[in-house]
């Protein structure tokens, strides 16, 4: 994982643990645990699309031993 993605991934686990206070402590609330579904979705697919690209360009395998010409 990169930079930003590992942060949006520390992000997205501070806002579970702040929405579960925030339900503990005063109730629940939908439009908090829908932010928070919004939020997850978008973390997991920030992780599958860079999971998804070549971090460089790839490199052909060896041919064998070279022959002199």
């Amino acid at each position: 994982m990169s930079g930003p993605t590992k942060t949006m991934a520390v992000l997205t686990c501070a806002a579970l643990v702040m929405a579960t206070a925030y339900t503990v402590a005063l109730g629940s609330s939908g439009w908090l645990w829908f932010g928070w579904v919004v939020l997850g979705v978008a973390t997991i697919g920030m992780a599958a699309s860079e999971s998804g690209t070549p971090s460089g360009p790839r490199r052909r395998p060896p041919t064998g031993p070279r022959r002199p010409a």
